[in-house]
């Protein structure tokens, strides 16, 4: 029996095998999680549905977090079908291309940074929001950030700030939602080949300049952050909440690599 048996865990952010979203939804399954998934549109509705049904989910539901009403349907959808939720896993970030491009401050535009940080930071708050009846005691929720938050990266651009927001975000649901037992966590994971890491300028070097320079010498799976996932969204992490867990091989921690 794994250590997230009896759980029922609802996974936004699935788009393909590459997915992070991908890699946590199994590690969940293992471990013995009932799963719901969300897609955004239906062209990756068919495709969704068929990756549910590997962990032996048949529940999908349209979302488009940039609506609170889509959002509200969605867990009214899910409230049909399950009395509770267990966890909440936020895997959604988005910023036009074009504010990937060239330096920060010639791409950013004030439509870019509004839509950055409303689809990336205020969606984990709405999904929160709309869906805390449904949380049952000792719940979980989990985003997911990158070191752009803290530090000047190269093309990241505008997704910083709006990392950086998605951060205080879980401090702040933290602190308000921990007296009804439940958690908010994030984990910052390193570089990984996903279909929204594709826009970012540079990616391909920034993957082997990672690899070379962390303590493990390699670059993280969907694996290794789904295991960590999994582990942060159980009991075995109750004591656990308000914080970012650095998935990134101990890239975040190296000055300087030898």
């Amino acid at each position: 029996m794994g250590f997230l048996a009896g759980k029922r865990a609802l996974i936004t952010g699935v788009a393909s095998d590459r997915s992070i979203a991908w890699g946590i939804a199994q590690a969940m399954a293992r471990e013995g999680a009932s799963l719901a998934f969300t897609y955004q549109t239906e062209r990756l509705g068919e495709r969704v549905r068929e990756m549910a049904a590997e962990t032996g989910s048949s529940i999908c539901l349209p979302l488009d977090v940039a609506s609170d009403d889509e959002i509200r349907r969605m867990y009214d959808a899910l409230a049909a079908r399950w009395t509770s939720v267990d966890v909440i896993v936020h895997s959604v970030a988005f910023a036009p291309r074009d504010q990937l491009a060239g330096s920060y401050l010639e791409s950013v535009t004030r439509e870019g940074f509004q839509i950055a940080h409303d689809i990336s930071s205020y969606s984990f708050a709405a999904l929160a929001k709309y869906g805390r009846h449904l949380l049952s005691p000792a719940s979980a929720l989990l985003t997911l950030t990158y070191l752009g938050a803290v530090r000047a990266i190269p093309n990241y651009n505008v997704m910083g700030p709006a990392k950086a927001s998605l951060e205080a975000n879980v401090r702040f649901m933290a602190a308000e939602l921990g007296a009804a037992g439940v958690r908010v966590n994030g984990i910052s994971a390193g570089p990984i080949k996903t279909l929204a890491a594709a826009g970012i300028g540079g990616f391909r070097s920034m993957l082997q300049h990672v690899a070379n320079a962390t303590p493990i010498r390699r670059n993280v799976t969907i694996e290794d952050v789904g295991n960590a996932a999994a582990f942060l969204c159980s009991d075995l992490a109750a004591g656990i909440t308000g914080e970012i867990l650095y998935v990134d091989g101990g890239y975040s921690q190296v000055g300087m690599s030898l």
